[in-house]
């Protein structure tokens, strides 16, 4: 433990400098243990409490991380490490489908919208101490959560799907505490929960969502707040199923102070019915993001939940931003009214390229999951030979790292960018990478993500449904 490293310090602001200042320069490394409060502070020469003072700004820091008993460590990977960092460096000439984002085709025009929007500003201007949501904006919103099952509640307006899940989990949530994440997920989130001083607890995912029992373990091992993506999950395509929102459900009855998070940004992108959660638990949240469908740059999502969570979340907005834009407000609501997506055709423009790609890969014996949204993922032996031997083929993927904890290692594939006619060179390109289909007969020992019952990426690859019981690896 340390070992030749001395904290030094006698007030709690010195002490969390020095020990910061060692991870900083390396002298502490990333999951090393620090000593016991008594301990250290007997060392010092100081009050057990002035020790747990400089523990306590480390982890709202993000520098440590405590597990209770088993005491407190220097964080596995420092908060500020953006996994975005792990992103491939993409050379001319090469067919990019590693970012993510949106098809520029699918996503409507925004200058007719924002000119209405501005030329009513120019009208009424918003000023200060107005409402902060655009009464037109909530209707819409609200109707369609209705008609989706959502229970009912006001909606709030955050600047993205990141925004709403971040203010969610700090009006509840102490540094320390446990969040119950999907794994593999969504980047940007295993990075800011941590960020804020919480602690991650990896939930394991097939094409159905969540897996029951590792969100029961997770929840009877004291997480406090479970994060689901409903559809589209990122990286992995998963759609939380009529069967397995049940499930679900019957788990979250026995933990009623369990904070719920469920993120929708698949919405108008999909062609799955949602399956909401919330109801369940006392404190809920569900937000519903416009980037997807309506562009990255709106920076817009709608959040509704209890009584409790929204006010929280409107008390903390207003001593911050105070609201998100009325003019984009109202531009998103012109776009809503007049149906300037059609979800159906975005749905099956995205579904046609998933399904061309997985098929391509099943006749190279590769298996490939993707179910909704716009990404595929293909699970590898190893990533970073994959990745590199793919980019030299011409294609750029994202690896999986970016998105895992202790899932097996996997490849991100994009394609909202594919055409359809580049799916069989892609999957050759695949197939030749991972070792000219090795993975065939093999799913269940590389798979980060599992085909769940009547798993559509499953059914129609060919590949049967994997239930064995996986061994997972750490992020190399």
């Amino acid at each position: 433990m340390l070992g030749e490293y001395r904290i030094s310090g006698r007030r709690a602001a010195e002490i969390s400098a020095s020990i910061e200042r060692a991870v900083g320069d390396g002298a502490l490394q990333p999951g090393e243990l620090l000593p016991p409060l008594r301990q250290l502070a007997e060392r010092l020469g100081v009050n057990p409490n002035t020790v747990a003072a400089a523990y306590r700004t480390l982890r709202e820091r993000g520098v440590i991380e405590t597990a209770g008993r088993r005491g407190s460590r220097v964080r596995p990977k420092p908060a500020t490490t953006a996994r975005d960092l792990m992103r491939v460096e993409v050379p001319p000439g090469v067919r990019n489908l590693a970012e993510g984002n949106p098809d520029p085709a699918l996503l409507p025009s925004l200058a007719a919208a924002f000119a209405a929007a501005a030329a009513e500003g120019d009208r009424e201007p918003v000023l200060y101490g107005q409402a902060p949501v655009e009464p037109e904006l909530a209707r819409l919103a609200r109707a369609g959560l209705d008609a989706d099952g959502v229970p009912d509640g006001d909606v709030v307006v955050t600047s993205g799907a990141l925004d709403a899940i971040e203010r969610v989990l700090m009006a509840h949530l102490k540094p320390g505490d446990a969040v119950a994440v999907e794994d593999p997920g969504w980047g940007s989130l295993l990075d800011l929960v941590p960020a804020l001083g919480l602690r991650t607890v990896p939930v394991g995912v097939d094409d159905e969502g969540p897996l029951p029992d590792d969100v029961r373990r997770a929840l009877a091992g004291g997480a406090r707040a479970l994060v689901v993506t409903d559809r589209a999950q990122n990286p992995t395509g998963a759609a939380v199923s009529a069967g397995r929102a049940g499930e679900l459900r019957a788990v979250l009855s026995g933990h009623p102070g369990t904070l719920l998070v469920e993120d929708d940004h698949g919405h108008h992108i999909v062609d799955l019915p949602l399956h909401p959660l919330a109801g369940v638990t006392r404190h809920w949240a569900f937000v519903r993001s416009a980037a997807k469908a309506y562009g990255p740059d709106l920076r817009l999502a709608v959040l509704t939940g209890d009584p409790v969570t929204l006010d929280r979340v409107r008390g903390r907005q207003r001593l911050g931003p105070g609201w998100v834009s009325r003019i984009v407000q109202r531009a998103v609501a012109r776009l809503w009214r007049e149906g300037a997506v059609d979800p159906a055709a975005v749905a099956a423009r995205y579904g046609r390229r998933r399904e061309t790609l997985i098929s391509a890969l099943a006749g190279h014996g590769v298996v490939a999951h993707g179910v909704s949204g716009m990404n595929v993922w293909v699970p590898v032996p190893e990533e970073t030979g994959v990745v590199a031997r793919l980019l030299h083929a011409g294609w750029a993927v994202a690896p999986g790292a970016r998105f895992r904890m202790r899932a097996a290692p996997g490849v991100r594939v994009t394609v909202s960018g594919l055409r359809e006619e580049e799916a069989g060179a892609l999957a050759r390109a695949v197939a030749e990478a991972v070792g000219g289909g090795g993975l065939c007969g093999r799913t269940s020992e590389v798979a980060g993500v599992r085909a769940g019952r009547g798993g559509r990426a499953a059914r129609r690859s060919g590949v049967p449904p994997l239930s064995a019981s996986l061994e997972r690896e750490g992020p190399p």
